[in-house]
């Protein structure tokens, strides 16, 4: 792996605490999707209907939004070093505590890893955005990629661990494996943390923009998650209305979008060592849009499945640039800001996939429905042209 080095990290330092936090983000990808692939079996094993069975994702959205709110201050007041190995133990007692065969322990333990995971989701973007210089949006979109791979490599495991009737010793190496990065980050070389430290070495550093452009930044964090989550969640059951009754295909729906995803961040994170930040933005966000009109107009398989997945690649690079302009236009600010920024993400990664259902609704139509993910690419675009992202550059 390549080491992006700064001025405050000799490389070798800086490379070593990058690669530790690149395998825990690989790990956070498998923690922030646990509970779907595995709700059938608690169904099963409590005899669950669907609103018994929801708690469990309402619980791990409560606790990663509990999470993420408090990360701000946990970072300003310690370090990253602190709340990164607070935010893997905690996920390493919740995984763990998931065997239990009580259901109410069951719900408190997702409560618990679901805090651990809103503890160092944030913490894990700002440190790599801070610390790798002019390369951070490259930096941050290698470190969502190893996010996307967890994510999309735990659902084959579970259904292995499942099927194979070992999902008890799944979850208890999930949670070790969280242990052992908990104790990793307290022995890795992080900085030493002083209570208002400011980094005024920093080349990059400028004085924080205004009111506006924070406000301008929230709704981007807020519009792209629930834009990704809109398309994304909702693939599936767009193809299913679209092909052949009886055609399987369309649960490949999905995986097509985060294969484009995938696929788009390992390019970013070249493409942005020499590309400029904005082009990546709007190229991708142009890229989303349209593809998302193909895909809702699409009346083959082959149609559908390229807009998917052109979906999911003109999404890859854009929310790793917006958490990098977080860093390189607050500076250490970021630090304190950097809670309601994730929380105003989660949020609308809550919400607007619940409007695509709304107007689905209302107008019996999903194809309208879809618009909104179409909507929130062209509001990306506008409020990022009035932000001048080139101008603060």
């Amino acid at each position: 792996m390549t080491a992006l080095p700064t001025e405050e990290y000799s490389p070798r330092s800086y490379r070593i605490v990058f690669e530790i936090l690149f395998v825990g983000f690989l790990l956070s990808g498998i923690i922030g999707t646990l509970i779907g692939p595995i709700l059938p079996t608690y169904i099963a094993r409590w005899s669950l209907n669907d609103s018994g069975a929801g708690f469990f994702l309402t619980a791990m959205y409560i606790g990663s939004l509990t999470g993420t709110l408090i990360s701000s201050v946990v970072i300003s007041r310690g370090g990253y070093k602190p709340t990164l190995a607070l935010g893997y133990g905690l996920a390493a007692i919740g995984t763990a505590a998931l065997i239990q065969p009580n259901y109410k322990m069951a719900l408190a333990a997702t409560v618990v890893y679901g805090v651990g995971y809103g503890l160092l989701v944030p913490a894990t973007n700002l440190w790599v955005a801070e610390y790798s210089g002019h390369r951070r949006a490259s930096a941050l979109n290698l470190l969502n990629l190893a996010w996307g791979i967890g994510a999309m490599g735990w659902p084959p495991l579970a259904l292995y661990a499942i099927r194979g009737q070992h999902l008890v010793g799944m979850l208890t190496v999930v949670g070790v494996a969280s242990l052992v990065l908990a104790l990793g980050i307290l022995w890795s070389p992080f900085l030493p943390y002083h209570r208002g430290q400011q980094n005024s070495n920093r080349s990059d550093e400028t004085k924080a923009p205004g009111l506006w452009v924070a406000a301008g930044l929230a709704f981007l964090f807020f519009i792209y998650v629930g834009t990704e989550n809109g398309i994304s969640q909702w693939s599936a059951a767009h193809a299913k209305r679209v092909l052949a009754p009886g055609d399987p295909s369309w649960t490949l729906a999905p995986m097509l979008f985060f294969f484009g995803l995938l696929g788009g961040r390992a390019l970013a994170s070249v493409v942005l060592l020499r590309v400029k930040e904005i082009w990546v933005v709007y190229g991708g966000l142009i890229l989303a849009g349209a593809a998302t009109v193909v895909t809702l107009s699409a009346k083959t398989r082959s149609t559908l499945f390229a807009g998917v997945c052109a979906a999911g690649l003109g999404c890859s690079g854009v929310y790793p640039v917006f958490v990098a302009w977080l860093a390189k236009w607050f500076g250490t600010k970021a630090r304190s800001m950097g809670g309601v920024m994730f929380s105003l993400a989660a949020l609308g990664g809550a919400s607007l996939p619940w409007l695509v259902g709304f107007v689905s609704k209302e107008t019996s139509s999903l194809r309208i429905g879809l618009w909104v993910p179409v909507a929130g690419c062209a509001s990306m675009l506008a409020v990022t042209a009035l932000l001048r992202p080139k101008s603060r550059h």
